[in-house]
């Protein structure tokens, strides 16, 4: 994966092309608190999506859970592919 992406989500019949970077991603966490998650997820949106598409995309938003479930989506296609498992430890005591 690099570093950059340019992901396209359809709304609706309009698409939008985000282009994010890990200094995106890394404002956008840095930013939730326990309350404040809506208004990252806005800013991670509007800051990264192609310019000439952000007015048609602001009233896409005003509905909080859209929000959140655009951030979603749009942060589920920038995460690398990953393998990983989690391993119990061994039980080291004996009874």
């Amino acid at each position: 994966m690099t570093d950059v992406r340019d992901i396209t989500l359809a709304i609706g019949e309009q698409d939008f092309t985000f282009t994010l970077t890990p200094v995106d991603v890394t404002k956008y966490f840095n930013a939730l608190t326990q309350n404040n998650k809506v208004a990252p997820g806005n800013n991670l949106l509007v800051t990264t999506v192609k310019q000439d598409e952000r007015a048609t995309l602001k009233p896409l938003l005003v509905n909080p859970v859209r929000v959140m479930q655009l951030t979603g989506l749009l942060l589920e296609q920038y995460s690398p592919e990953i393998e990983a498992v989690v391993k119990k430890p061994l039980d080291t005591l004996s009874a």
